[in-house]
Formats: structure tokens, sequence, C-alpha cells
């Protein structure tokens, strides 16, 4: 212990003789180059000006000129200062460098060492954004030669040692008024929308008045009908496009080359149908000015009947339909939910495996439209007691088939991606390859039945090869979000159920209880979750998942099986997943479904006249464009 302290104390005595230091008369001492003044300097300085007006307005022309005349002379005045460019950005916010150009070439001629020195009115017109302001200033700084910018209202010089905390200081302030600036405006937006003074950006079909308000245009609305009663008669996108280029028909910036994209526009926009939908996007970042489409991020404003439609209402809410629908291979054919009336399957859905148009609420519509006021919930339980001279079964309980092995058993898994059945569940079905799918939303039950191949519902559940029957994929993107909404599931994980095959004569389905779930986490959002724990809940880091080597799936069990091995004995008996079928002392499992609407069946106008307007539309449409080659 003696020898470590008399080396530490050795050490110390060391260090500070060296750090004497020597006689400052036995050094000569080289001065470095005076620091360059920005005016008084005898170089040559190639001088860019950058000026930059953030709108198009014409009122901002003389702004945007001024300030060029005015570093024009600025720069003449100065002594060995040479005009290296004018870079101008005129209608280009400056929170971002998104389409400025002229900036961007500017910083482009510096690193090919065209210009010495940057001259601009003030930090908020070289950028509104800290980072793109002090990075850019860091860059030309550390260039070979350095270039300096000179910010002639704040009068910063990049170049001068202590310029960087003013400059970051300047620059905060100008992204934080452009901040405010946003703030002001979507406030002054909001209030515009509330009192129904609205933004009218040129429609095809449609003039406004001298008061803003929307006023057909008569040959531009005979466009838009033909757009939209060509593509309710089954037409592409593309093949309206082509058609109406081939006609020679002008959009409404006066073109005739139409693309498909232009096309979905119209049909997507309900002021053609007399209606106006405010605010269907917002930007959520002001620094980037990305608009996004608005999924309830902001307050929207809709009203009816606000001017004259070209439109049907009843046929652009198909149009709409179909769109949705053709986003999934589904072109041509107008969804609509079908719900059974009677017998076992009373309130059961048929699930389409391409409708995307429908939500988690119309399908509990749907279900709920048929009972009259009778319908039980599957919360309730039958009352079930031991008869005389039975074993009286009550307090045990049937374990959950979940708890042992899966092979062999009738199951389905579902994920965000496909839907699998078990190849025991097809066997069932004697190996038929179509089947129907019915949900219940009330009761968490999914049904399956065989179907014909030619049932609008019928999905293809299985691949035959060599006589055999094999389980196939199901794609379910069109629904699957839907789904997983009506039975409360997350999207991240995947779930597989157990079912119970019935059969009555030679009717057959199998039943799956939706609430009665295994579920596999990807183990991805398990290790997400640990890492949002603390030490002390990890046991101080003492304990680990138990899962080793590749990345599985982890499996899980609802929280209300931690008290229980499984079911009632007598609930088993007469499982919740059959009431359905015997409390009726029903059965007629193959009772088809009714169409459903919760709204007044929709006036489309019928193919026969659609066909005869778009014959008639085209021709007169022909015979203008020979009128004109020969005027």
């Amino acid at each position: 212990m003696d020898e470590s302290k008399d080396y530490i104390n050795n050490r110390k005595a060391c260090i500070r003789e060296r750090y004497k230091g020597g006689d400052l008369d036995d050094v000569e001492i080289i001065p470095a180059a005076p620091q360059e003044n920005i005016y008084d300097s005898e170089r040559q300085k190639r001088v860019a000006v950058y000026a930059r007006v953030s709108t198009d307005d014409p009122r901002q022309t003389s702004s945007f000129e001024l300030q060029k005349n005015h570093y024009i002379d600025f720069v003449s005045r100065r002594p060995n200062w040479v005009l290296g460019g004018i870079y101008a950005d005129e209608g280009i916010s400056g929170t971002s460098l998104q389409h400025r150009d002229a900036f961007l070439r500017m910083i482009g001629d510096c690193q090919n060492g065209k210009i010495d020195l940057i001259v601009t009115k003030s930090v908020s017109r070289f950028a509104r954004n800290i980072l793109d302001c002090i990075g850019h200033v860091r860059q030309l700084a550390a260039m070979q030669p350095p270039v300096g910018v000179f910010f002639e209202t704040e009068n910063i010089y990049t170049l001068d040692s202590g310029s960087e905390m003013i400059l970051s200081f300047m620059a905060t302030m100008a992204q934080e008024e452009s901040h405010n600036k946003s703030d002001i405006m979507n406030a002054s937006i909001e209030m515009r929308f509330r009192r129904r003074i609205l933004l009218t950006p040129p429609l095809l079909g449609y003039d406004q008045d001298e008061n803003g308000k929307l006023v057909i245009n008569q040959k531009e609305a005979e466009t838009v009908r033909l757009i939209f009663f060509m593509y309710l008669y089954g037409y592409t996108c593309v093949q309206i496009a082509d058609t109406l280029t081939k006609l020679g028909c002008r959009t409404k910036k006066n073109n005739t080359t139409w693309s498909p994209g232009s096309i979905l526009q119209i049909l997507q926009n309900e002021r053609h149908c007399g209606d106006i939908l405010a605010r269907k996007t917002w930007t959520p970042n002001y620094l980037d000015h990305k608009s996004k489409k608005n999924k309830n991020n902001r307050n929207q404003y809709k009203w009816k009947n606000t001017h004259e439609a070209i439109i049907s209402r009843d046929d652009f809410i198909a149009v709409q339909r179909l769109i949705s629908n053709a986003r999934y291979g589904n072109k041509g054919i107008l969804p609509e939910l079908h719900v059974i009336h009677n017998g076992a399957l009373k309130g059961f859905v048929g699930v389409n495996p391409r409708w995307a148009a429908f939500r988690a609420a119309d399908y509990r519509s749907a279900s709920d439209s048929v009972y009259d006021g009778e319908y039980i919930s599957s919360e309730n339980e039958l009352q079930i007691e031991a008869k005389s001279g039975d074993f009286d079964m009550r307090g045990f309980e049937i374990a959950r088939a979940q708890f042992f092995d899966t092979a062999e058993k009738v199951c389905i898994t579902f994920s965000t991606d496909y839907i699998v059945f078990s190849s025991k569940c097809i066997r069932r079905f004697d190996k038929a390859q179509y089947i129907e799918m019915l949900i219940h939303p009330g009761k968490r039950l999914l049904v399956v039945r065989p179907c014909a191949k030619e049932n609008r519902h019928a999905i293809r559940w299985a691949n035959q090869n060599d006589g055999q029957c094999y389980a196939r994929s199901i794609s379910c993107a069109a629904y699957i979000k839907t789904l997983y909404e009506l039975f409360g599931w997350k999207l991240s994980c995947k779930y597989r159920i157990r079912g119970i095959f019935k059969q009555k004569d030679e009717e057959t389905v199998i039943v799956f209880d939706m609430r009665e779930t295994e579920i596999f986490i990807p183990q991805n959002a398990l290790e997400t979750d640990l890492e949002k724990q603390t030490d002390s809940d990890l046991l101080n880091g003492e304990v680990e998942p138990f899962t080793t080597g590749p990345k599985k799936d982890i499996m899980a069990y609802p929280a209300t099986w931690a008290n229980n091995f499984g079911n009632n004995f007598y609930r088993h008996a007469q499982a919740r997943e059959l009431m359905a079928f015997d409390s009726h002392g029903t059965w007629n499992v193959h009772e088809q479904g009714q169409p459903f609407s919760d709204s007044p069946p929709l006036n489309i106008t019928s193919a026969e006249v659609v066909g005869t307007q778009i014959k008639q539309m085209i021709c007169n449409m022909q015979r203008e464009m020979a009128d004109d080659g020969e005027g």
C-alpha cells in the first residue's frame, strides 16, 4: 500500500515539474495570418447572390426583383468583388430543400470551386429549417478554400469564429416563425370550412361564377358522364383513358392525353354528384410540406347538394364500391352483404373474398337486421342439470383441445396475409374444393360450409393433385382487417381456432368459436416489449425469453384460461358453438343469405341505359372531332 502511494506522489511531482514551463524569451512566435475581413480583403471574390420568395403571388414579384437589383448594386460597390451569378427561387418555401433548384445548383457550384462567397438578405431567405441552414453553412465552411455566407440583415458572416451560436439562434427563430405561420394558416382554413367558405380548385365539368360557386360546363360535363358510365359498364381506367385520348377530349388543363390516374381522380371526386368534402388531405410536417390522406387526423367537412350534380348520387356510390372491389381483382361486380334470415345460421353474414367496401359496423348491422328483439347474446349460458340416474359431473372440466397435439385436428389459422385450414377440415367435407365462410358478429362464431364454384361467396380452400386434396393459403387482403376488428384481434398476431364438425343428413358445417383462440405473437414484438421494461421489471436482468435458435412466433393463450383447464362438462356437452343449431330445434344450414342494406336500395342507372348513353356520347364526340378537323 505504501509503495503504491509513493509511486502516485512521484508521478504527480513529475507532472508539476513538466508544466512549470520555460522562459518565453526563448520562444519564437510565428504569428497566424489575420482573420480575413469580408469587406477589406484584397483577394478577388466571386460572389453569388441568393434570393427567394415563398409564393407565386404576382404581388411578390416586386419583392423578388427588388432583392435581385439590390444585391447587384451591393456587389458592384465592393472592390475586388465579382458577381458570380444570381440564384433565385420564386414561389418556393424555405422550410425544405424540395424544389429549391436554384439553391441546390448554387451549392453545387460552390463544390466545383466557382464561388467564394454567398450573399443573401437574411437567415430566413437562406433557409427556414435549422438543420438545413446549419448543415449547409458547415458544409461550405469545410470546403477548400472555405466558402462563407453573409446574411445582410443580421450582419452575420459564417467564417467568423463566433458566428455559429448567433446563426443557430436566428435559424431557430426563422423555423419557429414558419411553424407559427403554419398554425395560423391551419386555423384560418378551419374557420373557413366551418363557415362554408370553401377552396374550389379547377374541376372538369364545372366553371365558377362570380361568387365562386360551381356551375356546369356542358361540354366538359359530357366527358364526365362518359367516364362514369363507362366505368359502371365495366371499362377499366386504362381503357377509359385510351378512349378519351383517341376521341381528342380535353382535360381541364386543355391537354388531349389522358392517364388512368386522372380518370380515377375524377371518378372519386364527390363534387360531380353535387356534394363537397373538404380537407381530404393534410400536412403532418410543416417542414417538408408532404400532404397525406386525411384518415380522421383532422376535422373534415361535408356538405350535400351545394351545386348542380352531373352524376346521380346513387351512380356515384356504386362507382366507389366498384373501385374498392377492383383493388382486389373483383372487377365489374357491385358488392353487397348477404345475411341469412332463417334456420340454424340465422344472423350469419357471408364473407366475400374480394369485397373491401364494408366495415365491421356493416357486418354487425346486417346480422342484427334479421332479429325482432328475440336475439340471445352468446354470453347467456344454457342452464344444464344432471338428470336422475346419471353421474353428477358438476365441477368437472373437459380439458381444452388446444393443450394437445394439433395434428389431425379441425382448425383454422388467421394472419393478415392469409387464412389456411387444416387438412382434416378438407377431408371432413369429402375433399370439396370450394367453401363459403359466414360470420356472426354478435355470437363471435365463424361457420364454414361446402359450396359450388359458381357461388358468389365461393372460396377455394384446397388444391387437388393425383386425386389428393391439399390445403392452400387463402388470400384475404380485402377483408382481413375487418374480421380482425370484429373479433377484437391484434393485427401483428396470428390466431388458430379449433373447430367442431356438425352433420345432419347430407348437410355439413364446421363451427369455430372465435373467442377460444391460440395466439401466435411475433418474437420481435415480445423483444420490443421487454426492451421497454426496467431492470426491476425483469428481475435485475436475470430473466430472459425461453426461446432460442431461429426466431419463431411465441404461442400464447387468453388470460381467462389461466384458472381452469377447459369448459364445464355440461357446457362442453352442449357447446356454445352448437347452441345456435339446437336452441330452436332447427337445422337447415344450407339456407342462402338475402341481400342487406342499411339504406334504401341504390337507384343505379341500368346497364341498358348506360350502354345506349355511351354509344350516343361517343358518336357525338366523334362527330365534333370530325367537324373540328374540317374546320
